[in-house]
């Protein structure tokens, strides 16, 4: 058994797909499947039910799921603790970042570390952030920029970058223009356009509609800020953005204090609780960038 059939099998268990799998670790779909095939001889099992689209696992397969992690996990400790020895930090992150959002704090950071340690391999993907959130939770996701309604997600370690109210946000010729302030219900009278669930943002609203018994008509949703409010200058739908990303669409749009909304929308670096020498190295880049940021999307609106 070597840790190269591991990392395969791995692969292909959360890609749920060989050409995927083959395409993440850069060898033919053949090699991947070739690989597999003499891990399973060598465990007696099969490890993967091939007859569907999707290579789902077989009950031999998730047993030994979770195994294959840990052992793939303490490879990378030892080379690492071998690169601390040495001064020289090694490895692989993956950084995940909310999709939609621009926050150029979070590249000045990646590109200091990569300057600094040039043997880490550094990955960014893009995804929304409850998803995230379960990625980081698992071990798939080293560091990742997420919205969320909470200060520190359950079982992780969190630095907050953003803490805003929600406000909506209307053309000039809306019927709630003339106001500066609206109640949850008095919102909801109208259509919304807003982010999609699994957002930090959308979870904040979603929250408080529910407290209150209420069921807005979300008729339009979009994962980035300027869609939603290209939609709402439009007379489309009300807007409901952070304080911070209305105020990018001063000229389009009148944005709305929600008064009885009180919960705010959190843009935070999320981690897990033990890190490893190169993301503690990458969670310090990261903490003096954030320390004077120019705004909360550094350059671009953000997705709370």
């Amino acid at each position: 058994m070597e840790l190269r059939q591991l990392e395969y099998f791995v692969a292909v268990a959360e890609e749920r797909n060989f050409t995927r799998a083959a395409e993440r670790v850069h060898i033919s779909q053949s090699g991947v499947s070739a690989q597999i095939r003499q891990l399973e001889r060598e465990l007696g099992a099969e490890l993967f039910d091939r007859s569907a689209r999707a290579a789902t696992l077989t009950v031999a397969g998730k047993a030994a799921l979770e195994h294959a992690r840990a052992a793939l996990a303490a490879a990378e400790a030892v080379s690492q603790a071998v690169g601390e020895v040495t001064d020289l930090i090694r490895g692989r992150i993956t950084v995940g970042m909310v999709i939609g959002c621009t926050v150029t704090p979070l590249f000045d950071a990646l590109a200091a570390f990569h300057r600094a340690h040039p043997g880490v391999e550094v990955s960014l993907l893009e995804d929304n952030s409850d998803r995230l959130v379960e990625g980081v939770r698992a071990g798939t996701v080293d560091l990742a920029l997420v919205g969320t309604a909470t200060a520190t997600p359950e079982g992780l370690e969190a630095l907050t970058i953003v803490k805003e109210r929600l406000v909506a946000a209307v053309p000039a010729a809306h019927p709630l223009a003339g106001r500066r302030r609206v109640t949850l219900r008095e919102l909801s009278a109208h259509p919304i356009v807003c982010m999609p669930p699994g957002t930090g943002l959308r979870t904040v609203f979603d929250q408080a509609c529910a407290a209150q018994g209420l069921q807005p008509v979300i008729a339009l949703q979009a994962s980035a800020a300027d869609a939603i409010a290209d939609l709402a200058a439009r007379g489309l739908a009300v807007a409901v953005l952070s304080d911070s990303m209305a105020g990018h669409y001063r000229d389009r749009l009148t944005a709305l204090t929600v008064d009885d909304v009180e919960t705010p929308a959190l843009l935070a670096l999320i981690w897990r609780s033990t890190p490893g020498p190169a993301l503690r190295e990458l969670l310090g880049y990261g903490r003096r960038a954030f320390a004077v940021p120019p705004g909360p999307a550094g350059g671009g609106p953000a997705e709370p």
